[in-house]
């Protein structure tokens, strides 16, 4: 029976809308990386033999799929903290989904619109660097969003070798040229294309063979997980017992080398809890411990807030320096949630409704490079919650003698969604890149240590007070991703893509085509 071009076209759209939500079930907390694959071969079924104007009106479609279901989690900050109704969440997100769909909708339309015809080029090269800069684009304009990334999906999978190298994106590439690859042979009919993602199972293997750091002696991490109730965070009667609750949990845990805090742990001015801090500083010391809380502090100067991280009790090897206020073992979040922590065009939408006017959302940003944090002579790369996904920003942060990665973190906002497990598999991503033990700090979880290769070696349960004890030893050198940061994968991508201009069957009317 034929169909009517109005129950194909919506039967077409669905499919897309599928093709993209399979996606989702690849990330966490569901964890089935092997999706990616069947996710992105609905959408070459798609655009194959599409127009342009069909390709991106497809490729919206899939891309919707994946961005409206993945990234639903956000209208728990709205709904449960922000004061607007369910509806109005999700057509915000909607909208949002919408907006980030624009660029894979772009990149399907130039796939269309320059590169036709059959020729394997459009699949195995063009269609892959048309995807990656799609992504990258997402994750720098307005200050970029790159969640959702299809790399984060494979930090368990078999090509996960290839972050250290390239990046993460490194692995989004091998799966697009394995996904091509597996389209080839249904095209063409031919199984040889099978030795493209075989030969890259096989070099990501090779890879995670190679160790790119020296390590050093265990060293003793309590990771304290306070589960302060968001309603409470910033209410001011509630500071004593929170502060109490870090106090007596840390207390049980004075053999520790190094304490940590989560992200605002002392929901408070840093200059209004000077002589608590200081007394804590001296606390810490008597017992051999150096401590990583998360802090407010203000510049009265430059009447500006600071989302910060403070070192004290023992900082230098030597346990000689103190803390005091405005010293400058701290480190400052650089790349701020919008909305969250500071709000475009405030003026006009702070009125609108309390989701853009929540507590603390007047941040301003620390400098793009600063020192790593010092806790017992050892150096901590900080990232402050949201900024963990900006793989760049955090690479520059980097040195070749930087011990840990440290990530502290709030997730209280978005409840038992699947945000946190997202955003936990996200630094666990940069541990691997960056060949560097990753301890992430959260008020409710998710708390964890990992391995250098991002495998996870300690973990508590969300929503419980509690912390998080493990021996993880530091790690110094330097993987070829820190050393080149994208650059390698920015070449290879163009690259790709002049190959692909190159072999086009329109520009060589005698390339053989499938």
């Amino acid at each position: 029976m034929r169909l009517s071009p109005v129950t194909s076209k919506i039967l077409l759209s669905l499919s897309a809308l599928a093709s993209g939500a399979i996606a989702v079930l690849a990330f966490s907390p569901f964890g089935y990386w092997p999706l990616v694959i069947p996710s992105l071969l609905g959408l070459y079924a798609l655009l194959d033999k599409a127009t342009p104007k069909q390709a991106a009106w497809r490729g919206f479609g899939y891309a919707m799929g994946l961005f409206l279901p993945g990234l639903w989690w956000i209208h728990v900050s709205m709904t449960e903290f922000g004061g607007i109704p369910l509806p109005v969440a999700f057509v915000l997100l909607a909208g949002l989904s919408a907006y980030l769909a624009l660029y894979p909708t772009l990149a399907c339309w130039i796939f269309a619109r320059f590169f036709g015809g059959r020729h394997w080029s459009r699949w195995l090269l063009a269609f892959p660097a048309l995807w990656l800069v799609a992504d990258w684009l997402r994750g720098w304009v307005m200050t970029g969003f790159p969640w959702l990334w299809f790399g984060y999906s494979q930090i368990d999978g078999p090509l996960k070798g290839f972050a250290p190298i390239l990046g993460v994106q490194g692995i989004t590439l091998a799966l697009l040229l394995s996904a091509s690859a597996i389209w080839l042979v249904w095209k063409s009919r031919s199984p040889l294309w099978l030795a493209v993602p075989a030969l890259l199972v096989a070099g990501a293997h090779g890879l995670m063979q190679l160790n790119w750091v020296t390590r050093g002696e265990p060293v003793k991490v309590a990771l304290v997980q306070g589960n302060i109730a968001q309603s409470l965070k910033w209410d001011p009667e509630a500071l004593a017992p929170t502060v109490r609750t870090y106090q007596d949990l840390s207390r049980e845990n004075q053999d520790a080398d190094i304490i940590i805090w989560p992200e605002s742990a002392i929901p408070a001015i840093e200059k209004a809890m000077g002589p608590y801090l200081e007394n804590l500083d001296k606390a810490m010391k008597v017992n051999d411990t150096g401590l990583l809380a998360g802090i407010i502090h203000y510049d009265e100067q430059q009447q500006r807030f600071y989302n910060t991280v403070l070192g004290m009790g023992v900082q230098d090897a030597d346990g000689k320096e103190s803390y005091f206020y405005n010293h400058s073992n701290r480190y400052n979040k650089y790349h701020l949630l919008p909305i969250g922590e500071f709000v475009p065009f405030e003026d006009l939408l702070r009125p609108i409704a309390p989701f853009f006017n929540l507590p603390m959302s007047s941040f301003s940003r620390g400098d793009e490079v600063q020192p790593n944090l010092i806790a017992k002579g050892l150096k901590f790369a900080a990232a402050i919650c949201y900024e963990i996904i900006f793989p760049e920003e955090v690479r520059r942060n980097v040195n070749a003698d930087t011990d840990f990665l440290l990530t502290v973190s709030n997730d209280a906002w978005f409840g038992t969604s699947i945000g946190p497990w997202q955003h936990m598999e996200i630094a666990r991503m940069r541990a691997l890149e960056l060949a560097r033990p990753l301890l992430r700090d959260t008020n409710t979880g998710i708390t964890i240590v990992t391995e250098s290769d991002g495998s996870i070696i300690g973990q508590i349960p969300q929503f419980e007070a509690g912390v998080l004890r493990s021996e993880v030893r530091p790690a110094h050198g330097e993987t070829p991703y820190l050393r080149f940061g994208s650059w390698p994968l920015y070449g290879l991508t163009v690259l790709l893509l002049g190959l692909a201009l190159a072999l086009r069957p329109k520009a060589h009317p005698w390339a053989r085509e499938l």
